[in-house]
């Protein structure tokens, strides 16, 4: 982004930390140890905080196994070190990831329709069933759950049926939003959109003047309707698995 009050990545980090936190999470030695209890690889990939030697990873790699978890770094800005050092051991690349930023009032599309949206947590039912269609299950909700500070689910209505779910949350004045999900008889009729729109509303009504979130660089459809909506690719990072 070209605001020069736009966060830099380093803050993006954090952001994704306070609105998609591990269940735990430890600093040892040079390393920040998550446990993840489920939740997926962003709470449980394990990243440099401090200057690492080679033998440092032995440590982070006997943590890991010790939660019984993968071995699972996260590659960050700067860390071209480790993703060479890691790349030499025999960890490969997995999923490589996007990070997105806009104005949130350039999201804002204004009030949704009515009956249009719900802004609605805990979750119902009904979106706890689209979030598992999709693979987003207890412990990613339990995720959610963790979250301090202001946050809400979003249910998206289409033809007067649940069409699709979010959940955003906000770390100072940046909101991002996580797990979106569309059902899949809903696919390609603009309901991503109207769940973005939808976020969008809500995270300046509650003072956020970013947005951001971040998606996989294989999920082809969500990266052309971030483009469609001008949202500005200002990052990127990635995971080494053994």
């Amino acid at each position: 982004m070209n605001r020069p009050d736009a966060p830099d990545l380093a803050r993006l980090y954090d952001v994704v930390e306070a609105t998609w936190p591990a269940a735990g999470s430890r600093r040892s030695g040079p390393w920040r140890i998550r446990e993840g209890a489920g939740g997926g690889k962003r709470v449980s990939a394990t990243t440099a905080e401090g200057d690492w030697q080679p033998g440092d990873i032995a440590a982070a790699e006997a943590a890991m196994t010790a939660l019984g978890q993968d071995r699972l770094f996260m590659i960050r800005e700067g860390d071209d070190a480790l993703d060479a050092e890691l790349e030499r051991r025999g960890y490969r690349v997995i999923d490589p990831v996007v990070i997105y930023l806009a104005d949130a009032a350039d999201i804002d599309a204004g009030p949704p329709p009515p009956v249009s949206s719900f802004e609605i947590f805990p979750p119902l039912a009904i979106m706890r069933e689209i979030w598992a269609e999709g693979g987003i299950g207890p412990g990613r909700l339990a995720v959610m759950a963790r979250v301090q500070g202001v946050k809400t689910a979003i249910l998206s209505r289409h033809k007067d049926r649940a069409a699709g779910v979010s959940f955003v949350a906000l770390d100072g004045d940046i909101a991002m939003i996580h797990a979106i999900e569309v059902n899949p008889e809903m696919r390609r009729q603009g309901c991503g959109n109207n769940i973005l729109r939808a976020a969008g509303h809500w995270s300046t009504t509650n003072g956020a003047r970013f947005f951001a979130l971040i998606v996989t660089n294989a999920n082809d459809a969500a990266n052309s309707l971030y483009a469609k909506l001008k949202m500005n690719r200002v990052g990127a990072y990635h995971y080494r698995i053994r």
